[in-house]
């Protein structure tokens, strides 16, 4: 069972205090929003000075993200959702061989290989996950058979927080091996090793606060040579007006795009990087966003509540943090955080916690007050249920 909280924001005010669901959705960023009904004013217009502009700002938008990410402008396209870049990634990538995948993956990160597989590209193994954490570089080693030609995984976990480490897996695989990796839930929360990465696709509607329509894809160009154009259009080629076809693909990533992208979402991913780099990057949002988990997970601890993987070191813990109070009723609690003002995900007997670097310090206290005025109303907690464990059931988000 998953379920969001339905509270949220006053219209044109920004998220309530008690907003902890950015890794759900993260509302708009002002700066975002901003940028977003400029390029809409531009579309309305549609004189070609204008569409002109508006091209240039898809083209920034790649150069922002590839500051952020340390590649080359032509090693990003922008691709509708995160599901459809791994789509592209999957389809690109052709068999013989076997792509490893953990087990408990968020699902957006799993179709696209079995649609793939038996469809001229390569096998899928699933790997059980390494006590708790969903992948390790042990993990890996244990599992890194001669036919493994890549391996795909969450840079963060959407349950337990778990962050991926990216370089020792890189490091693992070697050059001849891929590493795929779906950075959703960690781009924009936490500094990632996105150098590792050989592929990488991150939509901008949690972290980054940018909303839906555009995510960046990355294909490094020591990769490029290995793919296949798989879904890739006529956006994708040189002369799409071409005699004949298919003509030549374009370099770098834009050969993976099947058409031209959402310009104004662009325009908005665009202004949500330039802010988040204006605000000192991921490694000051990071520091924010921990410390702020940090004291709400110690105000859970005091309700009494178990905490998903603690003990997780800080280099392992990214923007997530799921709890539940043992003996008590998960959905009546997430009813009585909702009331209070405080927006979670439940994730079955679990709770999510994910602030961000603009939450208040006053969401702390509001969530220890919640908790505290739940635990009154509801009394004495139940015998724990011995079978209440963690599940591999996704948010739909």
């Amino acid at each position: 069972m998953n379920d969001q909280n339905r509270g949220g924001a006053t219209p044109g005010v920004g998220p309530a205090v008690g907003y902890l669901d950015h890794a759900r959705v993260g509302p708009l960023a002002p700066e975002a929003a901003t940028a977003l009904a400029g390029a809409a004013t531009l579309a309305g217009r549609a004189d070609p000075a204008d569409l002109d502009r508006l091209f240039a700002i898809g083209d920034a938008a790649r150069a922002s993200a590839a500051r952020l990410l340390g590649a080359r402008p032509h090693e990003i396209a922008l691709a509708p959702s995160t599901s459809n870049g791994l789509f592209a990634a999957a389809a690109a990538l052709r068999g013989p061989g076997t792509v490893l995948v953990p087990r408990d993956e968020f699902p957006a990160n799993v179709y696209p290989r079995l649609r793939f597989a038996g469809r001229g590209g390569p096998d899928v193994r699933l790997v059980a996950p390494d006590g708790g954490r969903h992948i390790t570089a042990d993990l890996l080693r244990r599992h890194l058979a001669p036919d493994v030609t890549a391996l795909t995984v969450s840079a963060v976990d959407s349950l337990t927080g778990h962050m991926a480490p990216l370089a020792a897996l890189k490091e693992i695989l070697g050059p001849d091996r891929l590493l795929i990796v779906d950075a959703i839930q960690g781009l924009g929360a936490v500094p990632l090793d996105t150098e590792a990465a050989d592929i990488l696709v991150s939509g901008g509607q949690k972290w980054l606060r940018a909303g839906w329509g555009a995510a960046l894809l990355l294909i490094r160009d020591r990769c490029a040579e290995r793919l296949g154009p798989g879904i890739g259009g006529w956006a994708g080629v040189a002369d799409p007006f071409a005699a004949r076809h298919p003509a030549a693909p374009l370099p770098g990533a834009a050969a993976h795009l099947a058409t031209n992208p959402d310009l104004q979402a662009a325009a908005a991913l665009g202004a949500a990087l330039d802010g988040l780099a204006g605000r000192g990057g991921t490694a000051a949002a990071g520091a924010r966003i921990r410390a702020t988990l940090a004291a709400l997970l110690d105000r859970a601890r005091r309700a009494g509540a178990e905490v998903l993987l603690d003990g997780l070191e800080e280099r392992e813990r990214a923007g997530i943090g799921t709890f539940r109070l043992p003996g008590h009723d998960p959905a009546a609690l997430h009813r009585s955080l909702e009331a209070a003002g405080v927006i979670t995900t439940r994730r079955d007997a679990w709770i999510r916690l994910s602030p961000h670097a603009t939450t208040p310090a006053a969401a702390t206290d509001l969530f220890a007050d919640a908790l505290a005025s739940f635990l009154r109303r509801s009394g004495p907690a139940r015998e724990p249920d011995a079978n209440a464990a963690v599940t591999g059931t996704p948010d739909p988000t």
